[in-house]
């Protein structure tokens, strides 16, 4: 196995983990014809078959098993290899990936980040948006260098449940009320029982297959007889139909300070109150960037929610 070209290998393992040439070209970035091209190149380097064609896909061989496996040990070593590097850096300079929301992009993040990167000019944050919590350990293909790249640094989340195996800590907590345009007609101008407001009130909600967040479940379970006039499937959406006047939706409160010509129309909704986690991978929490970020961002944040809280009177 030692001699075999690693490039090779990893078109086997997108092959093996989307079930189709088609898939894995998609996944790193190239087309159908060069990954079966490598993946031709692989087995008859090996003199054995590593997959076979079948209608529901390309399923793995007894040999092609074995090579996966191996070179899932390979990219896992790899990763373990450069992150440890990456984690003796001491410099206060180079790039940042920060993955985060996009409302927690546009509503949390910018005061903190601004003064972060004045305070550091020397490094250079990126923030992608991504509204589910990254893998810091796992990578992606990345065809210019032939090799992988971290997804991200840090992860801001909004989220009950992280992974066990990032490190980081919780900055505080967010919480959700239901708003209405101020002086709209026909919609309540103060705050009122939840259950009245799902019973009167024409609403915006999510989609009505969502699941993933705590919202898309708490909506399903709660708005199930509602009047629903419009889905969207995000709160800035949620948000921009609001401020028309059409209905009453939720929302975080951080969002309010952006939003004069809405008030909030409930009290706060315990089930709906979500802590805000800042974390990294145990081998990159040495790196003096990220180590200066957390703690500078991280701060920043904990102490804005923190005021924030008290001035709504929610715990």
């Amino acid at each position: 196995m030692h001699d075999l070209d690693w490039n090779d290998l990893r078109y086997a393992l997108a092959v093996s983990s989307t079930g189709s040439v088609a898939g894995a070209a998609q996944q790193l970035s190239v087309n159908a014809t060069t990954v079966q091209r490598r993946l031709d190149a692989l087995e008859t380097r090996l003199g054995a078959r590593l997959f076979d064609r079948a209608r529901s896909g390309y399923q793995a061989t007894e040999a092609g098993a074995l090579v996966i496996e191996q070179a899932r040990r390979m990219a896992d070593q790899a990763d373990e290899i450069e992150r440890s590097v990456l984690g003796r850096d001491r410099e206060l300079s180079g790039p940042l990936r920060v993955t985060t929301a996009f409302v927690v992009m546009e509503h949390l993040l910018p005061p903190a980040l601004a003064a972060f990167a004045r305070d550091y000019p020397g490094i250079e944050v990126e923030v992608v948006e991504n509204a589910f919590l990254v893998d810091l350990s796992r990578r992606h293909a990345d065809t210019a260098t032939s090799w992988t790249r971290m997804e991200a640094d840090v992860a801001l989340r909004l989220s009950a449940n992280v992974a066990e195996h990032l490190v980081g800590r919780q900055l505080g907590m967010t919480h959700c009320r239901v708003y209405a345009r101020r002086g709209a007609a026909g919609l309540p101008q103060e705050i009122t029982g939840l259950q009245q407001l799902v019973k009167e009130a024409p609403w915006v909600a999510f989609e009505r297959d969502a699941m993933n967040r705590v919202y898309d479940r708490w909506m399903r379970s709660h708005l199930s007889h509602a009047h629903i006039r419009v889905r969207v499937d995000i709160f800035n959406a949620v948000a921009a139909m609001l401020n028309t006047g059409i209905g009453v939706g939720v929302l975080p409160t951080f969002m309010a300070p952006q939003h004069p010509d809405l008030l909030p129309v409930s009290e706060v909704i315990p089930e709906l109150s979500v802590p805000v986690w800042m974390l990294t991978h145990p081998d990159l929490r040495q790196t003096a960037r990220v180590r200066v970020f957390m703690q500078h961002v991280g701060d920043a944040l904990s102490m804005r929610l923190r005021d924030m809280a008290e001035s709504e009177g929610a715990p």
